[in-house]
């Protein structure tokens, strides 16, 4: 009786031992469960943070694209002009193939001065835009002989230090009545320009100038400033 009732005490005692230890791993196997499912939770959030991350970089970008652009656009129409010169009649200080900037603003306040370099619509056809040194200012007489440039009947002609050669082609007999609010313009390579002393309508219109040149950039053998000539009469 004694023995038998030491075995089930000690079976008893075994059980209670297997059902802690069935209950602190079940507790273990529960808690791991939880932990598991809150790292899972925690990786899908951060899929969910880069995925926006993402996106949220990529509208960034282009945001910054489509500003660049309407930059350029505004920059290129109210501010200043790329243009190109095909021929050498502005040579040398423009050369055939240069490309420049021009100032669209440099005459908002005040009209062209005398030696400025402009670009303007060609008044015999308004489709191209040329670029020529302006001579004549609005109401002067421009009158040309022997190579010379002489401005309302003045005995001493214009310094004109930037012509690349001797000026022999139509450089003599010619008068210009310049028209109030209209400019007398000519290329520096005298011999090779289609200038005003061509043109069927000789005078270029202040509205018609769309900007003062003000730099050349490529290619970079010839970039630099254009300058403007500065003359003894208008001093």
């Amino acid at each position: 009786m004694d023995e038998n009732t030491n075995v089930t005490t000690e079976e008893s005692e075994a059980i209670d031992k297997a059902e802690n230890m069935y209950e602190e791993m079940e507790s273990v196997s529960k808690a791991q469960t939880e932990s598991d499912n809150q790292d899972e939770a925690k990786t899908d959030s951060e899929e969910d943070k880069d995925k926006f991350d993402l996106k949220k970089e990529i509208i960034s970008w282009v945001a910054i694209f489509v500003i660049a652009i309407a930059a350029a656009a505004f920059l290129d129409n109210f501010i200043i002009i790329n243009a190109n010169v095909p021929s050498g009649s502005m040579e040398n200080t423009i050369m055939t193939g240069d490309r420049m900037i021009g100032n669209r603003l440099a005459y908002i306040k005040k009209g062209p001065e005398r030696g400025d370099v402009v670009i303007f619509k060609f008044p015999d056809d308004e489709t191209e835009n040329f670029v020529k040194r302006v001579i004549g200012l609005p109401g002067e007489n421009v009158a040309i002989r022997d190579g010379h440039v002489y401005i309302d009947g003045n005995d001493t002609p214009l310094e004109e230090p930037y012509l690349p050669e001797e000026w022999l082609n139509a450089n003599d007999g010619l008068s210009f009545d310049v028209p109030a609010d209209s400019y007398f313009v000519m290329g520096d390579n005298r011999n090779i320009s289609n200038d005003a002393r061509f043109w069927k309508n000789s005078y270029v219109s202040r509205k018609k100038i769309i900007a003062k040149a003000v730099v050349v950039y490529w290619p970079f053998k010839d970039a630099g400033v254009i300058d403007s000539a500065d003359y003894s009469i208008d001093k």
